[in-house]
């Protein structure tokens, strides 16, 4: 994988995108699958800030929202010693609708070297999961990612 290459995590959910879409901008529903806080405002300029377990704060901003089709923000770690600072990455989430669900993908770009693009490909692997869990209907329990 070279420097320029992003993270790509794909995963199939039988529900509709609008669903999936909501999952994605509306914050107390990401709560149930991504954070413990959660401050989004899906529009471009708008904020995207979320603390999956309570201790590190991911932020940055929306740049892109299709409804039911895309959403793309700035990532990056509140916290400087994360070595990725705030707005610094680009995640791009896409939605395509199929008969029986959708498809997910996620691209995770400008991520600084190959460490931090296995852990993230790690950590959305992870998130993406419980997403899955939650739009299809249930419990992902506690997030408790190894």
């Amino acid at each position: 994988m070279r420097d320029s290459d992003p993270v790509v995590v794909e995963i199939f959910i039988d529900a509709e995108a609008e669903l999936v879409f909501r999952f994605l901008t509306e914050p107390e529903l990401m709560r149930r699958w991504m954070g413990v806080e959660v401050e989004l405002d899906p529009r471009p300029g708008g904020i995207y800030r979320v603390s999956p377990e309570g201790v590190e704060i991911a932020r940055g901003s929306y740049v892109h929202v299709v409804p039911n089709r895309k959403v793309a923000f700035t990532w990056g770690f509140e916290n400087a010693a994360m070595g990725i600072p705030a707005g610094s990455t680009l995640v791009e989430i896409t939605l395509e609708e199929r008969p029986a669900g959708t498809l997910v993908r996620l691209l995770h770009h400008r991520l600084p070297g190959e460490q931090a693009k296995r852990s993230h490909e790690k950590g959305w692997r992870h998130y993406l999961s419980r997403l899955k869990i939650v739009a299809e209907g249930g419990d992902p329990g506690p997030n408790t990612p190894e």
